[in-house]
């Protein structure tokens, strides 16, 4: 499976955008993506590091139309931490000056949809 597979889309809710200032994202993924494989797909897709992955499973609910019963689909559900902090990494150059290496990673996803 490739990245844009796995992540379908971003779950935007009261909950989850209070969750996002402590560096949570909330995602539905595909039924079968694993943990592993939803952390590297944030990861190539975002260009942050994830720190931890919790994945929780959707029944889909019971809903009645009129005289037919049915349900809604079920999903899967990923809430995704990412490194807020990131420290730049600084070496001697030279002449023994002080030279900064700039942040490898962003600390928040820009692309969810609203700003922190």
């Amino acid at each position: 499976m490739i990245a844009q597979d796995i992540i379908l889309t971003p779950v935007i809710t009261e909950k989850s955008t209070s969750e996002i200032a402590e560096g949570k994202y909330t995602f539905k993924v595909a039924k079968t993506a694993t943990k592993t494989q939803i952390k590297e797909a944030v990861e190539k897709l975002f260009n942050v590091r994830v720190i931890g992955v919790n994945v929780t499973n959707y029944d889909g609910k019971l809903r009645r139309q009129r005289y037919a019963l049915g349900r809604t689909p079920s999903y899967k559900k990923a809430v995704v931490t990412i490194a807020t902090e990131s420290k730049d990494i600084t070496y001697l150059g030279k002449g023994g000056k002080a030279t900064k290496i700039g942040k490898k990673y962003k600390t928040s996803i820009e692309e969810f949809g609203f700003g922190q």
